[in-house]
């Protein structure tokens, strides 16, 4: 009871203490004296005050906030805009990796003597011709076996359902034929009720069609353009440069420039070797629109990783449907021995230290595109990360002007000594 009284005795004494002592602020905040000084407290001071009151870390925390902010609304910007414009960004990003690959057989045919104008001409119709030509080895495939291969399709899933069905009624878990055929009956219903969905389909890839013959004709002008008028174009763009900082950007954009220039040549060479890997193991087992399989996966090499996956899983559900199980089994061995070859042999050796990307920056990149642009989203994603690790890493060491310094501060002149009279 003692200790009760004592307690609550100090409360009241504390309680009492802080209340004067509030009163005691009000005083002196009211005092004139202390307002005038105050006043004339000049605002940095009071600023400093407060800066100085922030902890350390919630101060370093909340400017890192901002910025990581401002550079994420920047990005997000950027991509907005480009996504917007995609009709016109697109064919301009394509050209610019065409012209990557096609400015050393440009040089080359410029120092042999041929004019530059011709040289270009050369380059952009030669490139055309063997993209037209792909193209049409795939589709002239697929039009010439689509025949057969349908009907071995349509034999390999009736066969696929009959199992399954006979499993499924005389499995573990027998279930009634009359829920079979129910179950067939609305499959074919959903199938017939999609007819208008693959009227919309068929409509706009139409469009689609329309867009990139257009597209094909933006990149194709971009690039005779870039090829032969390349270096004023980027001399333009580099008077947008701030004076003190252009030379270090020239030097940083052309180290980029040769690093996308190493990324697209060795991508070829190792879409080039990825598509004679599968077209021997499809011609070895008999896989029925081989030169075709062969091209699709020379065109999908140019995305990293995912483009040869996907591409080689292709031709695997091709082998499975023409040949079998054991043919299939045999294609997807080879698909992953020639991948294994690329990634730890063709890769390294080929690009070297010149483009040095993370695998897995090379796959966030590639679902990063993929989720913004699509296929051609994928297909940019990696040379534009080749380009910007170059760059950055140039500016970082300050190419051959070493680094970023601030002017030494001149040195004081000596004072003259005084005279002897």
């Amino acid at each position: 009871m003692v200790s009760n009284r004592h307690h609550r005795a100090a409360v009241k004494s504390a309680l009492k203490k802080v209340a004067l002592e509030q009163e005691a602020l009000r005083a002196a905040a009211a005092d004139p004296a202390v307002l005038e000084a105050r006043a004339a407290t000049p605002r940095e001071e009071r600023t400093g005050d407060f800066e100085r009151a922030v902890p350390f870390g919630v101060r370093v925390a909340a400017g890192w906030s901002w910025r990581l902010a401002v550079i994420a609304a920047g990005v997000y910007g950027i991509g907005w805009v480009l996504m917007y414009f995609s009709e016109v960004t697109v064919p301009i990003a394509v050209a610019l990796l065409l012209a990557a690959l096609l400015q050393p057989l440009i040089e080359r045919l410029t120092a042999a003597g041929c004019p530059k104008g011709l040289a270009v001409a050369i380059g952009v119709v030669g490139g055309f011709l063997v993209v037209v030509g792909v193209l049409t080895l795939i589709v002239q495939q697929i039009v010439q076996s689509s025949g057969e291969l349908g009907r071995q399709a349509v034999a390999g899933a009736e066969e696929i359902l009959q199992s399954t069905q006979n499993w499924l009624e005389n499995g573990p878990v027998p279930v009634d034929t009359a829920q079979l055929s129910n179950l067939q009956d609305q499959l074919a219903g959903w199938a017939a009720g999609s007819t208008g969905v693959i009227a919309g389909w068929a409509t706009a890839a139409g469009g689609a069609i329309g867009h990139f013959f257009a597209g094909l004709a933006i990149a194709l002008f971009t690039l005779f353009f870039l090829l032969y008028d390349g270096n004023r174009i980027w001399n333009a763009v580099l008077r947008l440069v701030p004076i003190k900082a252009r030379e270090r950007a020239d030097v940083a954009a052309r180290t980029g420039w040769q690093s996308l220039i190493s990324y697209v040549r060795a991508t070829v060479l190792v879409a080039l070797v990825d598509a004679v890997g599968v077209l021997l193991v499809a011609l070895f087992l008999g896989v029925p629109l081989a030169p075709a399989l062969a091209a699709l996966v020379f065109l999908g090499a140019f995305v990293p990783i995912v483009g040869a996956l996907v591409t080689g899983f292709v031709a695997v559900a091709v082998a499975l449907v023409a040949l079998g199980w054991v043919p299939a089994l045999i294609m997807l061995v080879g698909i992953i021995a020639v991948m294994q070859l690329e990634g730890h042999v063709l890769q390294p050796f080929l690009l070297g230290k010149a483009v040095s990307v993370h695998p897995l920056a090379v796959i966030l990149s590639i679902a990063v595109g993929i989720t913004l642009g699509g296929v051609v989203g994928g297909l940019i994603a990696i040379p534009l990360l080749a380009f910007t690790q170059s760059f950055v890493t140039t500016l970082n060491r300050g190419g051959q002007f070493g680094q970023l310094q601030l002017p030494e501060p001149p040195e004081p002149e000596p004072e003259p000594e005084p005279s002897a009279v």
